[in-house]
């Protein structure tokens, strides 16, 4: 063991929950090294559509730090000098239960501290033009949802962290265990302080007995990447419509919620079932990121059911007007979710904490979470 050998703090897992307690440690002016078993974040944090997403948080702990966190994606990306587009969000209605629930929502929260307004057709139009107007009862705009390309920024992220702060990367490193104060891969050894285990939907390689005696599970997406024929598409701000109500926590308290929720499974039950409802969000290239599902296992299947892929996209064509689609990529994605708690931080030994259980709001809350658990120090 020596001098190059040890830290204040290890962090396992580079994905978006381990970059931001790397962030928010360096900035406190600790030594930081982050293992990560692949060459470069291959998991959930670069699978997704790369939204941060207030709007989807109840109001609260999770809306405060959603909105945190979007402070600081803000300032990393300008920092960092990666794209991120302060674009905000477009939930529209075309039935009148969905309209109920915008409206309600919007009552019942209007001191709650999102950023939110009841927008008529015509004011949906002036917001995205791709929205269709064929029956559209109205939308809801909220100005605080950002899109990044998470495949760019979970890349860029821990080079600028390098840069800035001298964070020291270990990727390719898969942390095989942890016996305090040394954390142990196949090739090296490190004395630390404090261990962050970040580890993501990889419930098996350390504390696997920790995450056996908690609520959590894997769920597992099916998403696509698009490109329209429609030459400069712009869709404005990322949109989604009814389903998605029911999806979200911050939509659970709307009374008016269950005559929309058995609307659709009398329409369609195999939305409930394959876990569907529908976000459209543009990276910087203008490429369409589009999805997804939800099916629940502790070990997913890898197998993906393009009739999963074929009711998501159908029901996109419902509320939008994106010209011919090319479907250039399609993907799965893997992330760990907590039942009853919009995260999971636990200390299996002194000091030693696991983070984890974010569910699928790993870009949203991860900056908020990190401030609050590197806070504590």
């Amino acid at each position: 063991m020596n001098s190059q050998n040890s830290a204040d703090i290890a962090i396992v897992g580079g994905g978006i929950v381990g970059l931001a307690h790397a962030y928010m440690a360096l900035r406190k002016g600790y030594r930081v090294v982050l293992f990560d078993r692949e060459q470069f974040a291959v998991g959930a944090s670069v699978r997704n559509f790369g939204l941060i997403w207030p709007i989807g948080q109840e109001p609260g702990i999770g809306l405060d730090r959603a909105l945190r966190s979007r402070g600081h994606w803000m300032e990393v990306a300008g920092q960092a000098g990666f794209w991120i587009n302060p674009n905000g969000s477009l939930h529209v209605a075309y039935h009148e239960d969905e309209w109920d629930v915008l409206n309600e929502f919007n009552t019942i929260y209007s001191d709650a501290g999102y950023s939110t307004r009841l927008l008529h057709p015509e004011a949906v139009a002036l917001k995205s033009a791709l929205v269709k107007k064929e029956g559209l009862k109205g939308g809801l705009w909220s100005d605080t949802e950002c899109t990044v390309n998470p495949r760019e920024a979970i890349r860029r992220i821990p080079l600028w962290l390098q840069e800035k702060y001298g964070l020291i990367t270990r990727f390719g490193h898969v942390v095989t265990r942890i016996d305090m104060p040394h954390v142990h891969s196949a090739r090296e050894s490190w004395k630390v302080d404090k261990v962050f285990v970040c580890n993501g939907a990889d419930f098996e390689t350390l504390y696997p007995e920790v995450f056996d005696a908690q609520p959590i599970t894997k769920c597992k997406l099916q998403m696509m990447k698009a490109v329209s024929s429609i030459d400069n598409l712009n869709i404005g701000p990322s949109l989604c419509a009814g389903l998605t109500l029911r999806h979200y926590a911050a939509f659970s308290k709307c009374a008016s919620l269950t005559k929309l929720d058995e609307r659709y499974d009398t329409l369609n039950p195999a939305y409930k079932k394959e876990g569907v409802h529908i976000l459209l969000a543009q990276n910087g290239q203008g490429e369409l990121i589009i999805g997804d599902s939800h099916h629940y296992s502790k070990t997913v299947e890898p197998f993906d059911n393009e009739e999963v892929n074929e009711l998501i996209l159908g029901y996109l064509d419902s509320f939008t007007q994106l010209g011919d689609l090319k479907i250039t990529e399609r993907w799965h994605g893997v992330y760990p979710k907590l039942k009853g708690d919009i995260s999971m931080v636990v200390e299996p030994e002194p000091d030693v904490t696991i983070v984890n259980g974010l569910g699928g709001a790993g870009m949203t809350l991860s900056f908020g979470l990190a401030e609050e658990v590197i806070g504590r120090l």
